[in-house]
């Protein structure tokens, strides 16, 4: 019995050894199993990796992670280029560069071999984000890509529109000039275009965006052209401008569409035509300018003479005017406009000369001074003399100036006056103290030079109502002449009337001036 139950302990013994034992293999193999695994996992990588790329490496912007040198070599025979370009209508579309058409591949993989040897491969399992940009040398055949390049849709003549310059358009009656902006078109330029293909392609870049590249060809002017802009507005200011002149109760109104006409376009500049603004102005000084004109003159003897010859009336200088009403123009500035005139009239109404007036009648030797209408001086006085070829012309003339004791000089003769008035050349009148008597025949032999001389107190008199411009209307009247006097002083006229050293009394009608 005791023999027997000893046995039992014993195999009770045993049974729990064996037990352990397995437990601590089972376990023993949970733990080393995996890790033998891992082990060999790890040296399946490392190897692996020797010859790879680990995880997370990019090579000139290529992801190369788990690839061979040949793998990458056979990545790069795959690689294609996306070329996004411009229609005609503005929108987009893509076209693909394949590389194995156009034969790329490495020159030489030198860069890429120091890269996998530099690598940290024994953490081959850790993602290591590391890029690299090297001086492998890409090969790609010229022709082959110049041949792709040249197949793109922006380079095809019928799917192209080439751009267009911002310009001004055409007048629009009521509107003014048109400011059409730009077109850029979609017509690409070839060298801008291979170059920057060319380097996407040597820089592997999957996308190409040829306008964002500058690869289109540009319009040359813009809306935000400076000179564009300035012609721009000054034809706006030409066709925007409203003169109007004044000529008493008269208008004449210039407007866009006669400015229109003017107008000179060359490329992006614009002026005005300076001889067509001159014959406009011209036109003008032809219809209301009256110097030259024959005038009806209605005496103070009741009967009307006509006056054909003198230069008193409106004269406007073409020239001035015309380069005014150009700088009008130009500046844009609208209102009414009083001509640039060489000489005025009392008037702009018919007659020019108005109500206030010095009437002579070289006939009768007898003048009349006008104010406001009325006649509020009349005197006799002594005209040139006919016989020595000094006889006073005839005519309408304007008070050139006048003078407070003046010198008379002449080639034999200085003789002082006191109150000088000219008024055509000079021919004028003045005082003549040296005389006793005026009017009648005393002229025929006994004349001026060609002035008026007339008492000192009607000098005065004169002289202190009449300006600059104011009218001295001359004229012959047959049936007016005065009674011859019995006996004539010839002692009395000195040799004087001339207001310039050396000048002569001019005779003769002074001619219309040519503009």
């Amino acid at each position: 019995m005791k023999l027997s139950f000893k046995r039992r302990e014993k195999t009770e013994y045993n049974r729990k050894g064996t037990g352990k034992t397995r437990k601590i293999l089972i376990l023993s193999g949970l733990i080393f199993v995996p890790l033998f695994i891992l082990l060999v996992v790890y040296l399946a990588g490392l190897g692996r990796y020797q010859s790879c790329f680990v995880n997370g490496t990019v090579i000139d912007k290529m992801d190369v992670s788990g690839m061979s040198i040949s793998e990458l070599g056979e990545q790069i025979g795959n690689y294609s280029l996306r070329v996004v370009e411009r229609q005609a209508d503005g929108t987009t579309l893509e076209e693909e560069i394949p590389g194995k058409e156009i034969g790329l591949s490495y020159v030489s993989t030198e860069s890429l071999e120091e890269i996998l040897q530099g690598q940290n491969r024994f953490l081959w399992f850790v993602k290591q984000d590391a890029d690299y940009r090297t001086e492998a040398t890409l090969f790609y055949d010229d022709a082959a890509l110049a041949e792709k390049i040249g197949e793109l849709k922006g380079f095809q003549k019928e799917l192209t529109d080439g751009p267009k310059d911002a310009y001004i358009g055409d007048y629009v009656p009521g509107q003014g000039f048109e400011l059409v902006a730009e077109k850029q078109g979609n017509r690409l330029n070839r060298e801008k275009t291979i170059e920057a293909i060319k380097e996407a392609v040597s820089g592997l870049e999957e996308q190409i965006d040829l306008e964002e590249a500058g690869c289109y060809e540009e319009p040359k002017v813009t809306l935000e052209n400076e000179e564009l802009q300035k012609t721009y507005e000054k034809l706006q200011n030409y066709v925007s401008t409203t003169v109007t002149y004044t000529f008493g109760e008269e208008r004449e109104v210039l407007d866009a569409d006669t400015v229109v006409g003017w107008i000179v376009r060359k490329g992006s500049r614009a002026s005005l035509d300076p001889e067509l603004v001159k014959e406009y102005v011209n036109s003008l000084r032809k219809k209301h300018d009256t110097v030259f004109h024959k005038r009806k003159f209605m005496t103070s003897y009741g009967e009307e003479v006509t006056i054909d010859v003198g230069d008193y009336g409106w004269w406007m200088n073409v020239g001035e005017e015309t380069e005014e009403l150009i700088a009008q123009l130009e500046r844009g500035e609208s209102g009414e406009r009083t001509p640039v005139y060489r000489q005025t009239a009392a008037s702009y109404e018919d007659p020019d000369y108005g109500d206030s007036y010095v009437e002579i009648n070289l006939t009768a030797q007898h003048l009349f001074l006008y104010q406001n209408g009325e006649c509020v001086l009349e005197s006799d006085f002594v005209s040139g003399n006919p016989s020595r070829g000094n006889a006073t012309p005839p005519g309408i003339y304007g008070i050139t100036y006048k003078e407070r004791n003046a010198t008379l000089n002449g080639e034999t003769y200085s003789t002082p006056v006191n109150f000088w008035m000219p008024f055509n050349n000079n021919v004028g009148m003045h005082d003549a103290s040296w005389r006793s008597e005026f009017g009648a025949n005393i002229y025929m032999t006994n004349g001026s030079h060609g002035c008026i001389n007339l008492p000192y107190s009607i000098a005065q008199e004169i002289y202190g109502y009449v300006e600059k411009g104011d009218p001295v209307i001359c004229y012959e009247l047959p049936g007016t002449e005065p009674e011859p006097l019995a006996e004539i002083p010839l002692e009395l006229e000195p040799e004087l009337e001339t207001a310039e050293p050396g000048a002569e009394m001019p005779t003769e009608p002074i001619p219309l001036p040519q503009e």
